[in-house]
């Protein structure tokens, strides 16, 4: 059985406005949401699609912080994703996270990484979704940026 990912706010945001949140259980049958990353979504009010999915979405765990490690402290990211790479070295899971800082700490640390391009990408490869190019123009609608560059060098990676 996969293990559970961590996910930060963005990813979580980014899938659940575009209504691909799903893609998220595809790859983990749990996805842990850090109470940082929780409490930043929850500020967003009840009808925000986001907050909705953390409290109505049972896969979707939240989880108590834990002391963010001097390694990561020192790359002054946000709590949301000093949380998510805290848990993720503490359990060994996967984090998910698209912020530039926050995937260079990570990636120093040796957790592994993936964010909300290469959930798509991936999802696509797996037979997930029939076409990536959609569904990414639809997060970037969603407020997902990507550079030109860095959408056609993917899709091009999965035959689009």
């Amino acid at each position: 059985m996969a293990e559970p990912a961590i996910i930060n706010a963005s990813p979580l945001i980014f899938l659940s406005r575009s209504g691909y949140l799903e893609l998220l259980q595809a790859f983990s049958p749990e996805v842990w949401v850090p109470d940082a990353v929780a409490g930043e979504i929850l500020r967003r009010g009840r009808e925000d699609i986001s907050a909705r999915a953390i409290s109505e979405t049972s896969w979707l765990s939240v989880r108590p912080a834990i002391e963010i490690p001097p390694q990561v402290v020192t790359w002054n990211l946000g709590p949301g994703e000093s949380a998510v790479i805290a848990l993720a070295r503490e359990y060994h899971l996967e984090a998910i996270i698209d912020d530039l800082a926050g995937r260079r700490c990570a990636s120093s640390l040796g957790i592994p990484l993936r964010g909300t391009l290469g959930l798509v990408l991936a999802a696509k490869q797996r037979g997930l979704i029939a076409q990536a190019r959609p569904v990414i123009e639809n997060m970037m609608k969603n407020g997902l940026y990507l550079s030109k560059k860095v959408v056609e060098s993917a899709l091009s990676r999965v035959g689009e």
